[in-house]
């Protein structure tokens, strides 16, 4: 047990939450020997899969784990979100984030939070005791506050993120070199701050995974030539798990979480050229981008397989009128469900109508439609003409809804029926910090050990039920209703 604990005045409960993005729960479970401290984890306390969101990308995926709302809520749907009553597009950055993270509500409760590596938080806050930002950051000089935190960082070699050019090479061996180096400096920088023992919430991710995930999975899945070497990287991980475990005091509840599931990919789908195959788009002369879209475009698709309808009204340029909006945008479900892979096989396996997938008061910008897709299928947009419609490229490896990985080393908790919109309320329980249920999407999944009752399912903004019959009826519950379909 760290000084500054032996020092502390409150006996407040603690939280460790160590991010691994994309790795999927499937590949921990058939593969125990690789994963002994997760293994245990789930043994000693709760793992399993758990459902991602919609859309499964991790521009949308990690506002919504750090808020528990879905993207209609915390404004953003994607590595490329457009803007309201124009064709202009912008990544989102962390000031786009509309919700309430959770380290400002530790901060609000007089707690402290150390943030280190997630992704879609630049610029770094300045109200939390330390934070680095992750994907999409520039250097740490600009991605690091305070100054002192920036300057270990600095000293120590820290990386923001894997190359991820060094992928596209058929000789793969720089790149797991990178990959490797970059999980080291990462596991240096989370043990230096998590001994530091200052902390009331320790919030970090391990991005690597994703990467090495999107170009070596299919070697993995398909016993291809890098496939010991994958494992290894995920056997180092698996240790660096184990050595946080073994570091962090008994008043620290560890999670351990991804942030969508993984699979291999087939192909990549040019959601957008298929959309001009189709009529439902054209361009003006040279397209770089929205802006660029023919005046007779009916629709149109951003990444990962969000589409539009070009609504008069909404759109600058709209032609399908308002009165119209549902039969068009049937006739685009029904061609969207009909969207065959060169071998003849379904591309989409649901196409969710966008108030189903999204609800809160930053849905402006929300998609008409989106595609779940069938496992191998990632979808693009883009809006340059392409030679095909389905295409490769050097990435072997995709997201997926499902197969998201959560563990808790509680025995306090039991996952069941979960997704990733429960982790926040999960996280903020454990942390005894008081909060309203209807300001989540999700619900928490600790057990009141008095009671034998779980929190209130805000999904379903039921009361509690007991814990034999919670996931049955919870599960019923999402099958039957509308506005959550999509996340089953």
């Amino acid at each position: 047990m760290g000084l500054f604990d032996r020092l502390r005045a409150s006996d407040n409960p603690r939280v460790a939450f160590i991010g691994i993005d994309g790795v999927p729960f499937s590949l921990i479970e058939d593969n125990p020997e690789r994963f002994p401290n997760l293994t245990a984890i789930a043994s000693d306390g709760a793992g399993s899969a758990i459902d991602s969101i919609v859309p499964p990308e991790s521009s949308a995926c990690w506002p919504a784990l750090t808020t528990g709302v879905n993207p209609g809520s915390t404004g953003v749907y994607g590595f490329q979100d457009r803007e309201i009553g124009s064709y202009d597009t912008y990544v989102p950055m962390g000031r786009d984030v509309q919700a309430t993270r959770l380290w400002d509500r530790v901060t609000d409760a007089g707690m402290q939070a150390s943030v280190m590596n997630v992704p879609v938080t630049f610029p770094p806050q300045r109200n939390v005791q330390r934070m680095v930002s992750g994907f999409l950051s520039p250097g740490i000089d600009k991605a690091a506050a305070p100054e002192e935190f920036r300057q270990y960082l600095e000293d120590d070699g820290y990386l923001i993120d894997a190359n991820a050019r060094l992928g596209h090479d058929d000789d793969k061996t720089e790149f797991i070199e990178n990959a490797n180096r970059t999980l080291e400096r990462r596991q240096s920088a989370f043990m230096n701050y998590l001994t530091a023992d200052d902390w009331d919430l320790f919030f970090g991710v391990f991005m690597t995974t994703d990467r090495v995930n999107h170009f070596l999975f299919e070697h993995y899945e398909k016993d291809g030539e890098y496939r010991e070497e994958f494992l290894d990287f995920y056997e180092t991980l698996d240790g660096y798990i184990g050595e946080i475990r073994e570091t962090i005091p008994d008043d620290v509840t560890l999670m351990v979480a991804s942030d969508h599931g993984f699979t291999t990919l087939e192909y990549e789908v040019n959601c957008n050229e298929w959309l001009r195959r189709h009529d439902w788009l054209d361009y003006q002369s040279d397209p770089e981008g929205l802006e660029d879209i023919a005046a007779d475009a009916r629709a149109y698709s951003l990444i990962p397989g969000r589409f539009y309808l070009n609504l008069e009204g909404r759109e600058p340029n709209g032609v399908v009128p308002e009165a119209d909006y549902e039969s068009v945008r049937d006739e685009l479900r029904a061609d969207l469900e009909e969207m065959e892979a060169p071998d003849g096989q379904p591309v989409a396996r649901r196409v969710v109508d966008g108030e189903v997938a999204f609800d809160g008061d930053h849905a402006e910008i929300a998609p008409d439609l989106v595609i779940i897709p069938e496992n191998g299928y990632d979808l693009k947009s883009g809006f340059s003409e392409k030679d095909d419609v389905f295409s490769t490229g050097p990435r072997n490896g995709m997201h997926s809804f499902e197969n998201t990985s959560l563990f808790i080393d509680s025995d306090e908790a039991t996952i069941g029926d979960a997704d990733l919109l429960d982790i926040a309320p999960t996280i903020l329980e454990f942390l005894d910090i008081e909060q309203d249920a209807a300001e989540f999407d999700g619900r928490s999944l600790v057990w009141d050990g008095h009671t034998g009752l779980r929190g209130m399912c805000v999904t379903c903004r039921r009361n509690p039920v007991s814990r034999t019959d919670t996931d049955t009826y919870h599960g019923w519950w999402l099958e039957s209703s509308a506005h959550n379909s999509a996340r089953r």
